[in-house]
């Protein structure tokens, strides 16, 4: 069944100016929203309607320029506004009131998550209705799992959508798709033939004002503990039988039960965590994070993170998955590099010159690479070349893709409960460790390519420290 009608707490955040209301704009230019469609957005600012819809257009044309007037115009006029406490079930209720079902999104921090759904439940849903949250899904496992318990109450769990729009991408949709079409890769795709896969998702972008988010998540629980494990997911999944929601989560799922818990060694030998300190972005100067506005310093919120993992399974023994996301670095690169390991035996008497394969994913822009072995221009010598390609732009934004998969009800590309509560599971020896202090938090300018590499003597000596005062 096809919703119509769209409900989003958090109405005048970023979140939905930036993000939804242009999805909206391009599903409508699509041809996938009728003139039935209706969007309520609920916050505590005091405003009317027609407010929220002058604030509404000014968002289209600011990140939907590139879209037709018709669908701005119709996605402003489809907009009305609610002033609304989420935590209060009486005006929850209005907001979310009639008679056809209603697709709830709660674009709001994790932490009034709780007390949203326990709302709703006071208030009740209209038969057939939906609820889509944001990542992080909690704040931590025993947060996960209460959620999991008070969405249980509301809704069947095929009406839950926890929705991180990653998986809406088609670059990382490619993942899956290069692998399960091409027989060449999938019978080398496993730990006798790839050494390492590092997953990155290196940004120049500062705080840029988010600090009332950011300050209370981190690089950790930001990016690592939802997106790139997703995307580690893709890459290490058995293949499913069919791309529908039962078979590709529960693929899914058992990589994440099959990472191996990290210890409080593993954590100091195998994770990173930094900070940016002030330095340049580009042509203009970034201020310490510490004195960027609304930060707490005393937080310690890390900007930079690092966090290496093994899967006890079958196909992936021996092999490294390296998780990596930063803030003001040096430059953008998101992509996902499968390294593959050397060949057994070289004929050419130049093994230790000879680099391995590399094949890359690029994320955003997409593109696909693959670094190859050649014969140069010697007779008997080698070179190594890139085999590249890129990919048209998809037809609709991640966030477009998501809302239709809401709106329709597929929930193939959200997270099932459980998925969420493993995610968590994965993370939280870091988090713990992290905050005893065990890992220390360094710091990079801005502008750099992040702090000091494992294998610097710097390193070397901190994390030699770091071994002599390890709890038993």
């Amino acid at each position: 069944m096809t919703i119509r009608r769209l409900a989003v707490f958090g109405g005048t955040g970023d979140l939905t100016g930036r993000y939804l209301l242009p999805a909206l704009a391009a599903l409508h230019a699509a041809g996938h929203l009728d003139d039935r469609f209706t969007m309520t957005a609920a916050s505590r600012e005091d405003q009317d309607g027609a407010q929220y819809r002058e604030w509404a257009a000014a968002q289209l044309r600011r990140h939907a320029a590139h879209l037709p007037d018709r669908s701005v115009r119709a996605v402003t006029a489809a907009c009305d506004y609610r002033k609304a406490d989420v935590t209060d079930p009486a005006e929850v209720a209005a907001v979310v009131a009639g008679d056809d079902p209603v697709a709830v999104y709660l674009a709001l921090p994790p932490s009034l998550f709780a007390a949203t759904v326990t709302a709703l439940h006071d208030a009740g849903l209209p038969e057939g209705s939906r609820i889509v949250m944001e990542k992080p899904f909690g704040e931590s496992l025993a947060d996960a799992e209460e959620l999991n318990r008070l969405l249980a109450d509301v809704l069947p769990e095929q009406a839950v959508f926890r929705v991180d729009h990653f998986l809406a991408m088609t670059t990382v949709q490619n993942l899956l798709g290069s692998r399960l079409a091409n027989r060449v890769l999938e019978p080398i795709w496993n730990g006798t033939h790839i050494a390492e896969v590092d997953i990155v998702w290196d940004e120049t972008l500062a705080l840029e004002g988010r600090a009332g988010y950011y300050d209370h998540v981190g690089a950790l629980k930001d990016m690592i503990q939802n997106h790139l494990l997703q995307i580690l997911c893709l890459v290490a999944m058995e293949p499913p039988l069919t791309l529908g929601e039962r078979d590709l989560r529960d693929r899914k799922v058992d990589v994440l039960r099959s990472v191996r818990r990290l210890t409080d060694a593993d954590v100091v030998h195998r994770t990173r965590r930094a900070r940016y300190a002030a330095g340049r972005g580009g042509d203009h100067d970034v201020p310490a994070y510490t004195d960027e506005e609304g930060v707490d310093p005393s937080r310690r919120t890390e900007t930079f993170a690092e966090v290496e993992l093994e899967l006890d399974s079958w196909r992936w023994a021996g092999t490294r998955f390296r998780l990596r996301t930063g803030k003001a670095l040096g430059r953008d690169l998101m992509e996902v590099a499968v390294r593959f390991r050397p060949v057994p035996h070289l004929p050419f008497g130049q093994d230790e010159d000879v680099r391995p394969n590399v094949l890359r994913f690029g994320l955003d822009p997409e593109s696909l690479s693959l670094d190859m072995n050649v014969v140069g221009s010697q007779v008997g010598s080698l070179t190594q070349v890139a085999l590249s390609a890129r990919m048209d732009p998809p037809d609709l934004p991640a966030y477009g893709s998501l809302l239709l998969d809401v709106l329709r009800g597929d929930p193939a590309l959200s997270l099932r409960g459980d998925e969420a509560e493993e995610a968590w599971r994965v993370v939280e020896p870091v988090l713990s460790a992290w905050e005893r202090g065990l890992v220390p938090l360094e710091e990079y300018p801005a502008g750099s390519d992040g702090p000091l590499r494992r294998d610097t003597p710097e390193r070397r000596d901190d994390l030699l420290h770091q071994d002599a005062v390890l709890p038993p």
